[in-house]
């Protein structure tokens, strides 16, 4: 596979290490970084992904922008900073967390799939409402559910102080009481909304899909892992 765009060694540096600009830019003149075997003196110097990347013998994680999927439990907020709330980057054992942010937030009590990169223009691809990118989720209502909802959600719900309606959405019932939903936009708790419009209420709320990436059934509550390469791409190809 051909390499990326390349990127320049301080901001590679900085992205994988707690190090700012200003002490990779230190630490090269000291001879202390090399780029496959060779010191490099100048931080400004491009790298690509392939390139093997050391500072001080060590070798040091691929340079370029990063992708996690978290399984957010509840009692978590999806900022990068809360004063009276855990945040989910609370949750990554990643060098300059400060960088990351949420691509998709979740509510406090909302749990499932959220997206952490330091990517601006993939994350803009996932929240953007021109990219159309939809979202499934599973939720337990407090009242049973009749199948005219469905009907509803697919034509569009006027939600309490909108000026238009929802874009259609799917909605699948599970059970009485259980449904799947997957909507194409994100106003301000929209899938709640959705269901008070018809006199119901969501108790439990839980992500599972974001475009074509799937939670992974294997990552426990308040775990991370790494995106794979088609889970990255997946964005790009994504369409509706």
């Amino acid at each position: 596979m051909a390499d990326s765009k390349p990127i320049r060694l301080d901001k590679a540096i900085s992205q994988v290490t707690d190090l700012s600009r200003a002490e990779v830019k230190r630490a090269a003149k000291q001879e202390r970084i090399t780029v496959n075997g060779v010191a490099v003196s100048d931080p400004s110097s491009k790298i690509y992904e392939s390139d093997e990347l050391c500072l001080d013998g060590e070798l040091l994680g691929e340079a370029g922008p990063r992708y996690f999927m978290l399984n957010k439990p509840l009692g978590y907020v999806c900022a990068t900073k809360d004063g009276e709330h855990p945040t989910v980057l609370d949750l990554l054992d990643e060098p300059n967390k400060h960088k990351l942010h949420i691509a998709g937030r979740l509510d406090i009590d909302t749990t499932g799939l959220v997206l952490v990169t330091d990517d601006g223009q993939w994350s803009h691809r996932i929240t953007s409402p021109r990219h159309h990118c939809d979202k499934t989720y599973y939720a337990q209502l407090a009242d049973p559910i009749d199948d005219s909802a469905i009907d509803k959600f697919e034509k569009g719900i006027w939600l309490n102080n909108e000026k238009t309606r929802t874009k259609p959405a799917k909605l699948e019932i599970l059970y009485r009481n259980e449904v799947r939903v997957t909507i194409s936009e994100g106003r301000y708790h929209q899938v709640k909304r959705m269901f008070a419009a018809l006199g119901n209420r969501v108790l439990e709320l839980h992500r599972e899909r974001i475009g074509q990436i799937d939670l992974d059934e294997d990552l426990a509550e308040g775990d991370y892992r790494p995106l794979t390469e088609d889970e990255i791409i997946s964005v790009g190809n994504e369409s509706t």
